[in-house]
């Protein structure tokens, strides 16, 4: 799959996917996009998933119609999110 981490996300994150394709919003050149501006571009890209940490992202964006999943983690702690590597690639 691809995945995209937006610039809230540790980059590390992607060391913890490697069956997966992993991009950054920073690597992409996308590092200043609003949310919105970041789900068409993920999209029209071609990307599977958006991971985020922005916990208000269903609530700023209308998600309805869009064919990239989205995956909004509970924290952007580093630490945490190493411990839930596991979990995090059994939901993608």
């Amino acid at each position: 799959m691809r995945l995209l981490l937006d610039q809230n996300v540790p980059a590390g994150l992607r060391l913890l996917l490697p069956s997966h394709d992993v991009r950054t919003a920073f690597r992409m050149g996308w590092a200043t996009f609003s949310n919105g501006d970041l789900l068409a571009a993920a999209e029209a890209a071609g990307f599977d998933v958006l991971i985020s940490c922005d916990q208000n992202l269903s609530y700023q964006q209308n998600l309805t119609g869009h064919r990239i999943s989205i995956l909004v983690l509970e924290t952007n702690c580093w630490e945490i999110i190493k411990r839930r590597a596991v979990p995090i690639e059994q939901t993608i």
